[in-house]
Parts: C-alpha cells; sequence; structure tokens
C-alpha cells in the first residue's frame, strides 16, 4: 500500500525477530528504514535483503543503553539518510530467568532495567528535539504483555522494565502532542521468534496456544503489521496508546 513513502525510520533492536520484522514491512511500504543493532554481520545481511527488493536501508551498530553511543548513532543515522519522521524503540531483552522476588540479583535487576528502559529513554531522547523542531513524527516504543498482567513465566526485571516503558510512553505522549508528535507503545504477547522457536518447546507452545482466544501463537509480522498502522497517517489521531497484540490473552 505503500503507506509511509517518503518517510525515514529508524527501528533498534533490528537484528533478528520482531525488530527485523518491522523494518522489513516498513521498506515494503516504502520508508528509507536505518537498521540499528549490535550484530553487524545480522544488521548488513537484512539491509542486502532489504535492497535487493528495491527498498533502501542502512545499518549502524550501537549500545543503546550508552549515551555516547545513542549520540553517534543519531549522528550516524541523520548523515546516512537524513531527519527522521518514524523511531521505533525496539531494543530490549529478558537478561534474567523468571523466578522467586528475593532471588533477584542486583546485577540483574540493572541489566533489565538499563536493557529495556533506559535504552528507550536514551534513545527517544536524542531524536526528540528534532522532531520537535520539525512539529512532527511517529514514536513507536516496545512493552510486552509482560507489564500487563503478572505471569510465572515473567521475570519481574523485565516486566518491571516494560510497565516503565508503557507509563514512558504515555507522559511523552502528553507533552509532545501539542508539537505534533505522537506516541504510542505495542505490547506483545508470546511472539515466535527465532530465540522463542529455540527456547519454547513444542509441547509448551500447544499448551500456550490455549491461553489465546485466537487460538495460536503471534509472529513477528503481527507485531510489525501493527507497527505500520502506529507510524501511518492511518494512526493520525492516536496516541499515548498501548496496543496489546496479545491474541486476546490480554485485554485491557
Amino acid at each position: 500500500m505503500n503507506r509511509l513513502v517518503g518517510k525515514r525510520a529508524l527501528v533498534t533492536g533490528a537484528s533478528r525477530g520482531i525488530g527485523a520484522a518491522i523494518a522489513r514491512r516498513f521498506a515494503e511500504e516504502g520508508a528509507a528504514v536505518a537498521l540499528h543493532g549490535r550484530d553487524g554481520a545480522a544488521l548488513e545481511s537484512l539491509r542486502g535483503a532489504i535492497v535487493a527488493d528495491g527498498g533502501r536501508a542502512i545499518a549502524v551498530t550501537a549500545d543503546v543503553t550508552s549515551q555516547a553511543q545513542v549520540e553517534r548513532l543519531r549522528e550516524e543515522v541523520e548523515r546516512q539518510l537524513g531527519a527522521l519522521d518514524i523511531l521505533v524503540a525496539n531494543a530490549g531483552g529478558s537478561f534474567t530467568p523468571p523466578g522467586p522476588f528475593e532471588d533477584i540479583s542486583e546485577e540483574g535487576w540493572r541489566a533489565s532495567v538499563d536493557g529495556n528502559l533506559t535504552a528507550t529513554f536514551l534513545t527517544v531522547r536524542a531524536f526528540l528535539p528534532g522532531m520537535k523542531q520539525r512539529g512532527r513524527g511517529a514514536i513507536i516504543t516496545v512493552s510486552s504483555s509482560a507489564a500487563r498482567r503478572p505471569h510465572p513465566r515473567s521475570p519481574v526485571p523485565y516486566a518491571a522494565a516494560k510497565a516503565g516503558i508503557q507509563i514512558l510512553t504515555q507522559h511523552l505522549a502528553a507533552q509532545v502532542g501539542p508539537h505534533g508528535i505522537r506516541v504510542n507503545c505495542i505490547a506483545p504477547e508470546t511472539i515466535l521468534t527465532e530465540r522463542n522457536l529455540e527456547r519454547i518447546p513444542a509441547s509448551l507452545q500447544t499448551e500456550l496456544v490455549e491461553q489465546h482466544p485466537i487460538r495460536r501463537l503471534g509472529t513477528p509480522l503481527d507485531v510489525a503489521d501493527a507497527a505500520v498502522f502506529l507510524a501511518s497517517g492511518e494512526a493520525a489521531w492516536i496516541t499515548g496508546l498501548i496496543l496489546d497484540v496479545s491474541g486476546g490473552a490480554v485485554m485491557a
């Protein structure tokens, strides 16, 4: 449909999984896409695939928990693509296993908060001034259904960090709406990324399917399609939304 023609977008955490799927869909919809991650080889492979399909993409590695590296990321993206129209702060992950609260280590807590909440904060803060100056922009953060309700499979530090992303999104949406900037959040449930296909046994996948009114688990494309909608003009009057991409497992 080419809903993003003429737009320039950055997707963090685009080496694989949800981030890679969002980047591909943005390129298919006509956006020039900056791919961010730590795995340079994976980014280059994705960049090559997008270009081979007729799209435009660049790849930039950086640690988005470091303010200095995030600033370098911004400078490089703007040098190669120009000013951003769309930012997807997707980088993150789970850094601790599920378990009792008292067993959470300080190291695991800090890794989860920094890798999710702090990374989102630093990334958005770096690109926000330019969007405010231009009076337009669409920002999408990525949380998780783990932040929507307690679940024994959800590590507490991860859930807490993802919940922080949700309230950060809404505070930011309220502040920057008058500047023409929309800020929304996607909260996926169990998504069959490469990593989850490796770590979730087939028997558990079958069990999890039964917990979803739509009787299947999600795919990265499910999340990517939601991101395209939120980034496009079709969502022009939507901001501060936490969009559950959950097959009905979470109903707010």
